[in-house]
C-alpha cells in the first residue's frame, strides 16, 4: 500500500517536507499511515497486531480482542482487532525473540527500540522508555499516530 500522492504532494507543496515538526504529526501520519491502512482494512473483517499495554499510558486498557475504534471492515461493518500481545512486555518480547533465534530489524540493536518514519524515529539512550524515540519533539501524549488509537 502506498499513500495517496496527491494528498502527499498537496501537503508537501502548501507545508513543506518537514512541517511535522512544526505542525504535529498528525497529519503527516494519517495521509501517510491511517489512509493506507485505512484502504486496506476495508475489506476484512478482522486484523491482528503487535501492539502492547507497555508501550504507552494510551495503551493500558487495551484489550486480547476488541472492536477497532478508528477503522471499518468490509462494507462498513465493525472489525475485530486481535492484539495478542497485548498483555506480553518489551522483555518477553526480546527474550523470545533471542531463545528462538527469531529475525528482528537490526535498527533495534542501533538504539531505535520503536521504529517508524525515517525523520520521526531517532534511538533513544539507556533508561529512556522505548516510544521516547518516536515523535521526541512532542509531549508524552502525543506518541500515537492515529493507527491506534480509541474514538
Amino acid at each position: 500500500m502506498f499513500p495517496d500522492t496527491e494528498m502527499t504532494q498537496e501537503l508537501v507543496n502548501e507545508k513543506g517536507l518537514f512541517s511535522f515538526y512544526r505542525d504535529g504529526h498528525a497529519e503527516c501520519c494519517k495521509i501517510r499511515k491511517v489512509e493506507p491502512l485505512k484502504r486496506a482494512l476495508g475489506g476484512l473483517k478482522a486484523w491482528i497486531t503487535g501492539v502492547r499495554k507497555d508501550q504507552s499510558a494510551t495503551r493500558v486498557a487495551l484489550d486480547n480482542v476488541q472492536v477497532d475504534g478508528v477503522f471499518k471492515g468490509k462494507n462498513d461493518s465493525p472489525l475485530v482487532k486481535f492484539n495478542p500481545l497485548a498483555n506480553v512486555t518489551s522483555e518477553q518480547v526480546w527474550d523470545y525473540i533471542k531463545k528462538n533465534d527469531v529475525p528482528y530489524n537490526e535498527l533495534h540493536d542501533k538504539g531505535f527500540k520503536s521504529i517508524g518514519c525515517q525523520p520521526c524515529t531517532r534511538p533513544i539512550k539507556d533508561g529512556q522508555h522505548e516510544r521516547e524515540g518516536r515523535w521526541w519533539w512532542e509531549s508524552v501524549e502525543e506518541k500515537e499516530c492515529g493507527l491506534h488509537q480509541k474514538k
